[in-house]
């Protein structure tokens, strides 16, 4: 069963670093990307980065390009989130979610995530001071 676990959320100050781990569980990154997401309470699920796991090839939405990278461990079989420099505003419940690929390379964020992913049940980050 593909299966996307999210950890890592807390509660941190602005300005803080937090990573997030998606680990993929029923499942090789090799024949998926992995995506991102997140919902602040009355907000819209909004993307954020996709990663091609067969090669790494990253994509970014314009919201967070610069402070947030997407990276993976093989070998752990896990995704990351890297999350720089928080704001209050960041503050949202993070998703994984994982699509079967169908390409090796993708011209942008919505193509890579295109499609019905498996989601993860998500993790909650508070940026507050």
């Amino acid at each position: 069963q593909v299966q996307p676990v999210e950890s890592g959320g807390g509660l941190v100050q602005p300005g803080d670093s937090l990573r997030l781990s998606c680990a993929a569980s029923g499942f090789s990154l090799k024949y998926y990307t992995i995506g991102w997401f997140r919902q602040a309470p009355g907000n819209e699920r909004e993307g954020l980065a996709c990663i091609v796991g067969f090669n790494e090839n990253t994509y970014y939405t314009d919201s967070v390009k610069g402070r947030f990278t997407i990276s993976q461990d093989t070998a752990e079989n896990t995704v990351y989130l890297q999350m720089n420099n928080l704001k209050p505003e960041d503050t949202a419940v993070y998703y994984c979610a994982a699509k079967t690929r169908n390409r090796l390379s993708y011209n942008d964020y919505n193509e890579c995530m295109s499609g019905k992913p498996f989601w993860g049940k998500g993790t909650l980050v508070t940026v507050s001071s």
